[in-house]
């Protein structure tokens, strides 16, 4: 039976298509990583105490960039360029989502704009992400190679959508609301799109590794588009709430390390 756990079991259980799957994780969270250490950098004088919970974020970004790597290590591996049409960050910045490397190579600060821009932009992936690892934490929480993995990211990715919420939500009061939810509905009609093909290239890979017949290779782009539909048609309002988190602060601590995954 096709499921979520069976598919990405046999994923983590072949190193080929392993390799490829961690060597995507981790390119786009290293990129992550890099555009939020450059954020904090650039962070208007009037926003300056934001900056440490944005070089938290791009910590804990490069943080899993490392572990996706020292998994493959740890099974002997080495990393796998990156297929162009499976790079999610790339594609993201592509069509506007995120703000342009030309700002955060210029050394000139943002503007408040700017940080609310890169706020929403940030609740809209983290949702996926959160998502994606909520799922993964759900069916391989305990496995022997990945588990320790998984929990850790999962736990950082609640963090940083608490963070988003919570951020947006205090820009909201201070009269950016229009802003907010503008933004917070293109970047989503957007990223919904993206991630549909993305994974239908992830998919078309691993596929080819794995050697996938046919029809199952049909039955999972039909279960991706299946998805895509359902969230243009109301997926999508999920991510543009905003609601106060659970978790205050969240990023308001020092980030762990990925030290006992080395």
């Amino acid at each position: 039976m096709l499921s979520a756990k069976s598919l990405f079991q046999e994923i983590i259980d072949n190193d080929e298509s392993f390799r490829l799957f961690c060597s995507i994780a981790a390119g786009g969270e290293s990129q992550g990583g890099w555009e939020n250490a450059r954020i904090a950098a650039l962070v208007p004088q009037t926003e300056r105490e934001l900056a440490p919970k944005i070089a938290r974020h791009g910590a804990d970004e490069d943080k899993h960039g490392r572990i996706f790597n020292a998994l493959m290590k740890k099974r002997g591996l080495r990393p796998v360029p990156v297929p162009p049409d499976t790079d999610y960050t790339m594609l993201l910045e592509r069509h506007g989502i995120g703000l342009a490397h030309e700002k955060l190579t210029a050394d000139r600060p943002l503007t408040v704009r700017d940080i609310v821009t890169y706020l929403a932009h940030s609740r809209v992936t983290e949702q996926r992400a959160s998502e994606q690892m909520e799922l993964l934490r759900k069916h391989f929480a305990d496995h022997p190679d990945i588990g320790r993995a998984v929990r850790m990211i999962s736990q950082d990715e609640d963090n940083h959508l608490a963070y988003c919420h919570e951020e947006l939500l205090r820009f909201a009061r201070a009269g950016h609301g229009r802003a907010i939810q503008r933004t917070l509905r293109e970047c989503a009609l957007a990223e919904i799109r993206i991630y549909r093909d993305v994974s239908l290239a992830v998919m078309a890979h691993m596929g080819r590794i794995l050697r996938w017949s046919r029809p199952r290779s049909l039955m999972l782009a039909a279960g991706i588009h299946a998805v895509y539909a359902w969230e243009r048609l109301a997926g999508w309002r999920r991510m543009v709430s905003l609601r106060m988190p659970e978790r205050r602060n969240a990023l308001g601590g020092p980030a762990t390390t990925a030290a006992e995954f080395a």
